[in-house]
């Protein structure tokens, strides 16, 4: 064990905890004044139950080494086994608790991003209940698919250093789902964001933790490491650029909304890809993301009609495509010996396999969220009734206001 990496590590993951009420705030400045405090709701309630889950079963069903090619098992069962010491399967260097911490604030912030697509229109009953199911049925396998010893994904050498299949591909199609499952909102036309200063905050925190989100993910600091802190600095930049370039040649006028999410668009597209590329690539992912993103929220979400509320899919889900496949295209073993080239580098066999482990997790996740909506449905409504949703899901579901000026 290295006292200097299990502080790195420490600090990593008090830096991905920071974006969920990071998330909390971007979301919450989005929607209506009357719908503020639910929505923040959204991100805090899986920080509490997410937590809970994790401990008792999540960690070990998707990390857990005495499982097979799809799920872990209950070996690790309310951490038996997770102790101090590391495990050398996952890393020889931190405790294998603080290993744990840190995949937590994964699963976390997942659920949180999820909520985006849902806001102001679903009960939070079905919420809660959905997220309990979805973690446990949901993340879990793919997690272990992707990143758990003896994981298929894994095994078939598809890269995700840092979550593009696991968080954002997951989130995204989860959110896309819900949001067709639902239904529009009944005010989805007249929806601009009540406190855009309170988003942009709510987006720096995000950006600040996604350094300990993609740079941890190495497990270490080392040379790859810095690396990815330079990838994830400049993709977040060149998405920025990237969106505002076509918003202000579509629109005419570049906006700070679309600036943020732009930020968010570059970063989302380069956690898959961050310790495989070059700095110099991942501008070019950076620039493509912010790009394809502003596509899925303003031509893509219009065109199919569904109402995907705060672009969980919009971001999340597209730019999270995009960075599996600039994966596939741009990887290079001269950044990464543990990790593969792509096609640029002479091996199209990675593109395939890319594909493969995203056309799997869209399939596996849309047919599990469609079963759980419907399963949860028998039990509770899933959206809330007219009446509640237009006084606003603050005060009809959580009996409080944000905010109490008449003009608000």
């Amino acid at each position: 064990m290295q006292i200097g990496d299990s502080v790195f590590m420490f600090l990593a993951t008090l830096l991905v905890w920071l974006m969920t009420p990071g998330i909390a705030l971007f979301y919450g400045g989005m929607v209506k004044s009357k719908n503020v405090l639910s929505t923040a709701m959204h991100s805090y309630v899986p920080m509490a139950i997410v937590s809970i889950l994790w401990v008792l079963i999540g960690y070990s069903l998707s990390f857990s080494t005495g499982g097979n090619a799809f799920l872990g098992n209950l070996d690790w069962f309310a951490l038996k086994d997770v102790t101090f010491e590391p495990n050398e399967d996952y890393s020889s260097t931190i405790p294998h608790s603080l290993f744990m911490m840190f995949q937590l604030t994964f699963a976390v912030l997942t659920v949180a991003i999820i909520s985006g697509a849902v806001a102001e229109r679903m009960n939070f009953s079905a919420f809660i209940l959905f997220t309990i199911i979805w973690s446990i049925v949901a993340y879990a396998p793919v997690a272990h698919w992707v990143w758990g010893v003896g994981g298929w994904l894994r095994e078939l050498g598809a890269l995700d250093f840092a979550g593009g299949n696991v968080v954002h591909i997951s989130s995204g199609v989860t959110g896309l789902v819900l949001a067709v499952m639902l239904g529009k909102r009944k005010e989805a036309n007249q929806s601009t964001p009540h406190n855009l200063p309170l988003t942009v905050l709510g987006a720096s925190l995000i950006w600040f933790g996604w350094f300990g989100f993609n740079v941890g993910s190495t497990l270490t600091l080392n040379e790859v490491a810095m690396t990815v802190f330079v990838n994830t600095a400049v993709a977040a930049a060149a998405g920025i650029v990237g969106w505002l370039v076509v918003e202000w040649l579509i629109n005419r006028r570049p906006t700070m909304l679309g600036a943020i999410s732009g930020a968010i668009a570059g970063l989302v597209a380069i956690t898959p890809a961050c310790g495989f590329v070059t700095p110099s690539a991942s501008i070019l992912i950076g620039f493509i993301g912010g790009v394809l993103c502003f596509w899925g929220i303003f031509y893509l979400k219009k065109k199919l009609g569904y109402d995907d509320a705060l672009d969980a899919f919009g971001l999340h889900g597209v730019g999270g495509t995009w960075g599996g496949i600039a994966t596939g295209l741009f990887a290079t073993t001269s950044v990464n010996e543990a990790g593969a080239n792509g096609l640029f580098y002479g091996d199209p066999s990675l593109l395939w396999k890319q594909v493969v482990a995203m056309v799997a997790t869209y399939i596996f996740i849309a047919v599990v969220t469609f079963v759980i909506v419907k399963i949860i449905h028998v039990v509770v409504p899933i959206r809330v009734n007219e009446e509640e949703e237009t006084m606003g899901l603050d005060l009809t579901l959580h009996g409080e206001k944000a905010y109490h000026e008449s003009n608000l």
